[in-house]
């Protein structure tokens, strides 16, 4: 380890987003929960509906969210939308800063971290993630020169995954309301 970064723990770089936002602001492409979020680190698809409550846990670009219900689906999103939230269910890692974003996702997408989530587990049919378990979890602390270099290529990578999933998204639509009309001699080639 270079003698400029420490040892810490999660809690140094990350805390728990406490803020609110109405599900009335969110679409079933912008709420998170352990049903939508994909295993083995794979993403999120849309929610098939948004539950009857009137506020849930808001979350910001930059955050990592994870399934805290059986940990070992291994269930991770890279937060990229301004307007988004999640269930109960989910944890949604808040950076202390915004220079840490794209290396606490890093941290957290580790096999290691789920590992050690799935050991600090509770429960056995539906096991949960101990929240203060989770922030002791150990890691080392890059120097600031390290971590702006690290985000300058990380965040510009996130970004293009954002885009070109929105435009498969739209290509899949397009692709959806062509087709059968392309079958039925609808539309003239």
């Amino acid at each position: 380890m270079p003698e400029d970064w420490t040892i810490g723990k999660l809690s140094d770089l990350a805390e728990y987003e406490k803020e609110k936002i109405n599900l009335s602001e969110l679409t079933e492409e912008t709420y998170y929960s352990t049903e939508n979020m994909l295993s083995n680190k794979a993403g999120v698809s849309s929610a098939t509906n948004l539950p009857t409550i009137d506020q849930t846990t808001r979350c910001f670009p930059g955050e990592t969210i994870i399934s805290n219900i059986r940990p070992y689906f291994k269930k991770i999103f890279y937060c990229t939308e301004d307007i988004a939230g999640c269930s109960t269910d989910v944890l949604c890692f808040k950076p202390k800063n915004k220079l840490l974003a794209t290396y606490n996702y890093s941290l957290l997408y580790s096999d290691n971290f789920f590992d050690y989530m799935v050991k600090g587990s509770k429960g056995t049919k539906m096991p949960r993630g101990d929240k203060t378990q989770i922030m002791n979890y150990e890691i080392c602390i890059p120097s600031d020169e390290y971590l702006q270099k690290f985000d300058g290529i990380v965040s510009k990578l996130q970004m293009q995954i954002h885009n070109l999933k929105k435009e498969t998204t739209q290509l899949t639509k397009t692709r959806d309301a062509l087709l059968p009309k392309l079958m039925s001699g609808d539309l003239g080639c």
